[in-house]
């Protein structure tokens, strides 16, 4: 164990990556029945992609640990599951199957780039204000994600700017304005008891203090509402459907028998690809570096070592791995997930934390009665709190200095704001771009910057 994770030179034991493998699990066991609820509107079998999730989460996670030595865990991931039904198969009409394909190369373009060193060079070619305004818009980013999940805020459409209609009887709206509950609804309610004690926690020192808050808010959440469901301890729910469905179900030949839309398939491939390309290095830099996971004598051998010598080459190539593998089990985009940073946040330092995770993920393909009881309202006060911890990067850019506050800031808040890691880290090259040019310092700009930015303008256009 020791030699195969180097506990003692990272400062860990088998019980805190124990621990902080359990937390990173229970913070994103929600993929679990979210990702089949949602690729299940294409058509495609909810039980396979159940099995299919559990799987991806597991070989993906596994590679990461095993191979790359980090405490990051994969599954499939939010938004580009959203992109891959509700616009690839949705609005761009292709089938459950050609978006299965698109994935796959999408894995396959990754794995070059990686072995290519591009990732690698991207990575340099961040400024230092840059990455960490990414950590601090991941940190908010998280926290956003905890305080919908935990049903803190309201959303309702102005009814002035409702400007049309749907076939189906909805609405669209410009204008979708936010403000806080009135704490009548249950979740709300347990949410915030579990914040509290969370936070008190937190305050006391206390080890373990995020997985002991998600364990007690579970508990309380039989009582209030009830929020946590009683596990249906029926026999048919602990035995796995099948995942033929979706096994190896991926259309090549389909994707590319119109020639009308082959440049809206490779449209649809370059915009998956900087997402999660982007999501992967942003979750890295805004996690792993302030937690000392990639210290100066990793970043040392991803600058100079040739081939995947440094924990970086070698958890981005498992990432790019995992992409592909995802697809040909039948599920999209298997990704670096941010919650990581739960279990980062209680100990995790190398690779046994993800095994741990991996173990959890395969338990609850015989399990899922039990993994349904952690809800989302148990799970949002352990990411609030994450997004706390990661804020402090912020205090490191120079605010005080417009050229580098505009880029930091526009990073930082698009994250949230547009629920995407890619979208904010395009906004902020975007800006360092212009800040640079136009006060004359364009040579200062790495070229892959300006390559990047290029792309992620053209994305967008598109």
């Amino acid at each position: 164990m020791e030699k195969l994770f180097k506990l003692k030179e990272n400062g860990t034991t088998v019980k805190t990556e124990f621990i902080a493998g359990l937390t990173t699990f229970v913070t994103m066991a929600y993929i679990i029945f979210v990702n089949p609820a949602i690729l299940g509107i294409t058509g495609m079998d909810t039980g396979a992609v159940f099995v299919a999730t559990i799987l991806a989460a597991v070989i993906g996670t596994l590679v990461m640990g095993l191979f790359a030595n980090v405490p990051y865990a994969q599954a499939p991931g939010m938004g580009l599951n959203a992109f891959f039904t509700y616009t690839v198969c949705g609005v761009l009409g292709f089938t459950w199957s050609e978006a299965l394909a698109i994935v796959f190369i999408c894995g396959i373009i990754n794995i070059l780039i990686t072995a290519t060193q591009i990732r690698k060079m991207l990575i340099k070619a961040i400024p230092e204000t840059l990455q960490y305004a990414i950590s601090g818009g991941i940190g908010l980013f998280i926290a956003y994600i905890g305080i919908k999940q935990a049903h803190f805020l309201n959303f309702t459409s102005e009814p002035a700017n409702i400007t049309a209609r749907l076939d189906s009887g909805g609405v669209i709206a410009k204008d979708i304005v936010p403000a806080i509950v009135d704490f009548s609804d249950p979740v709300s309610q347990l949410a915030l008891i579990g914040l509290v004690i969370t936070v008190i926690l937190m305050l006391r020192n206390v080890k373990g203090a995020i997985l002991i808050g998600i364990a007690a808010t579970t508990i309380l959440g039989f009582f209030i509402g009830p929020v946590t469901p009683v596990p249906d301890f029926s026999l048919s729910n602990f035995a796995p459907p099948s995942i033929l469905p979706t096994l190896f179900k991926l259309d090549f030949s389909g994707l590319f028998s119109d020639p009308e839309r082959i440049f809206v398939a490779l449209s649809t491939i370059l915009a998956f690809s900087l997402s999660d390309t982007f999501d992967t290095i942003g979750t890295f830099i805004g996690t792993g570096r302030k937690a000392g996971i990639f210290d100066k004598k990793d970043e040392e051998e991803l600058e100079n070592s040739r081939g995947l010598k440094s924990k970086m080459d070698k958890a981005l190539f498992a990432d790019a791995i995992a992409t592909s593998m995802g697809s040909l089990l039948g599920t999209s985009n298997t990704t670096t997930y941010v919650e990581s940073a739960a279990g980062i946040s209680v100990g995790g330092r190398t690779g046994l934390t993800s095994v741990f995770t991996a173990m959890f993920f395969l338990l609850a393909l015989f399990l899922a009665p039990f993994a349904q009881i952690v809800t989302s309202a148990a799970t949002a006060p352990a990411l609030i709190v994450v997004g706390i911890l990661m804020m402090e990067s912020m205090t490191k850019v120079k605010w005080d200095e417009f050229e580098e506050a505009a880029s930091a800031f526009f990073t930082a808040v698009v994250m949230p704001f547009t629920y995407s890691i890619s979208n904010g880290v395009a906004a902020g090259f975007l800006f360092y771009v212009i800040t640079k040019v136009v006060k004359g310092k364009a040579k200062e700009v790495h070229p892959l910057l300006y390559i990047v930015t290029l792309l992620f303008v053209i994305d967008f256009i598109i």
